[in-house]
């Protein structure tokens, strides 16, 4: 089977093409290297050979625009960048019989809820949100006209060996010593393995469709923050009681967007968020591991 594979430089591409290069032949496209090197925002790629799946992983993330300049990056990324890579497979003459798109489940626009659905409203109004929004439309609809078994699967954190965002700097803080819970660390989010979505990819791009993946179990902060402290061999993160996180949320709110936390983050950290992931268990037999049996740490 022949995939194409874009993105594959970045933190999940990376852990996609290790799994897939043992059973496929896998050609990756990424700014960087690869078998293609382009940027798909400036460019319509060439392709010299024909694709069964494609994988389309790249894509921007893990970021809170500072101003309109990078909002329309994501938007330039995610949605200039999945039609640039289509016109390339249009091109080429001959379309893929399956395509899998990887998209987030920031495109339903919520900071809080429990076991939200696929058939959730999507309500993103942010950035990286509504790009992904935008993605998704547009690559359904593509997928529809050339008769495309189209995927898309909508990822929370991704855990997996240096990651990127919130987790990096979880970890970073708990190493340095500087990290500390809030209000108990007790609220719990959606995660999974970027391992769990690599085993699965291709038996997902083979059924189509829209669909959540987590561990299922929905760890707590703490229990994440105890997990990678025992790891670094770092003492129980202190907790802040909530009070204070509040008196210093408010002064974050008059600092602005560099604050290191406002009101909106503190409902963020202090709330539930997470996905029913049912739907992949029933459609193609998801099965995935716990995070907090599978996180690895790097020493």
């Amino acid at each position: 089977m022949n995939v194409l594979l874009t993105g594959a430089n970045g933190f999940l591409g990376r852990v996609f093409f290790q799994y897939l290069a043992c059973s496929c032949d896998v050609k990756t496209l990424s700014k960087t290297s690869g078998d293609y090197i382009i940027n798909l925002v400036q460019s319509v790629p060439k392709f010299n050979e024909y694709y069964d799946v494609v994988i389309h992983s790249a894509g921007l993330a893990h970021a809170t625009p500072r101003h309109l300049g990078e909002a329309e990056l994501f938007r330039k990324v995610n949605v200039i960048g999945t039609e640039n890579l289509v016109k390339g497979l249009e091109n080429l003459g001959r379309i893929p019989k399956r395509f899998v798109f990887i998209s987030s489940v920031a495109v339903y626009g919520r900071s809080e809820g429990d076991l939200i659905n696929e058939s959730s409203e999507l309500k993103a109004i942010d950035a990286c949100g509504n790009s992904k929004i935008q993605a998704e439309q547009f690559l359904m609809e593509w997928c529809r006209k050339h008769n495309v078994t189209a995927t898309i699967l909508r990822l929370p954190m991704v855990v997996g060996l240096n990651p990127p965002g919130n987790l990096g700097a979880m970890i970073k803080g708990i190493r340095k010593g500087y990290y500390f819970d809030i209000s108990g660390g007790s609220a719990k989010k959606s995660m999974v393995l970027a391992s769990d979505v690599a085993k699965f990819v291709l038996k997902a791009s083979e059924i189509g469709g829209i669909y959540n993946l987590t561990d299922g179990y929905h760890p707590a902060f703490n229990e994440l923050s105890n997990n990678i402290s025992y790891q670094l061999g770092k003492s129980t993160p202190m907790n802040l009681p909530f009070w204070v996180a509040k008196l210093l949320a408010v002064g974050g709110d008059l600092m602005g967007h560099n604050a290191p936390l406002s009101s909106i983050k503190l409902k963020k950290i202090t709330s539930n968020l997470t996905f029913d992931d049912s739907k992949a268990r029933e459609a193609f037999g998801w099965d995935p591991s716990p995070v907090l049996k599978g996180l690895k740490v790097v020493l």
